[in-house]
């Protein structure tokens, strides 16, 4: 169960980080990029709140949270993927990381009988 805490953990940062980007580009919102703010910081909130869902999902041991986190956690290792010409490597070398962890820890053994054990008790 290890791999499964760490990932859930992981996924909870991930939906902090979210939310104070979602926060900070409402704090930032400018009459002329008005639509261009506010969509933003609703797609920032939006995907903090379904990563938090599915990080208290994980920690319940709900079987269907792994689809949605291991989706997300592709699109970081693309965006990861389209950072690595910014100038540093943190930010890419950073987001492939806690992805890949993510990833690892959804599809160890030992995380996939937890989450087997779950799917066999639904009715």
């Amino acid at each position: 169960m290890p791999p499964l805490v760490v990932a859930a953990s992981l996924v909870s940062v991930e939906a902090l980080v979210l939310l104070a980007l979602g926060v900070l580009e409402l704090a930032n919102l400018r009459v002329i990029r008005l639509t261009m703010g506010l969509t933003t910081s609703v797609f920032f909130l939006a995907a903090a709140a379904g990563l938090a869902w599915c990080a208290w999902s994980l920690w319940k041991v709900r079987r269907w949270a792994r689809g949605p986190v291991v989706m997300a956690q592709l699109i970081q290792l693309g965006l990861a993927w389209n950072f690595r010409d910014v100038g540093t490597l943190v930010l890419p070398l950073s987001l492939a990381l806690v992805a890949l962890v993510v990833i690892v820890g959804l599809l160890h053994p030992a995380t996939t009988e937890v989450l087997e054990q779950d799917a066999r008790l639904d009715p």
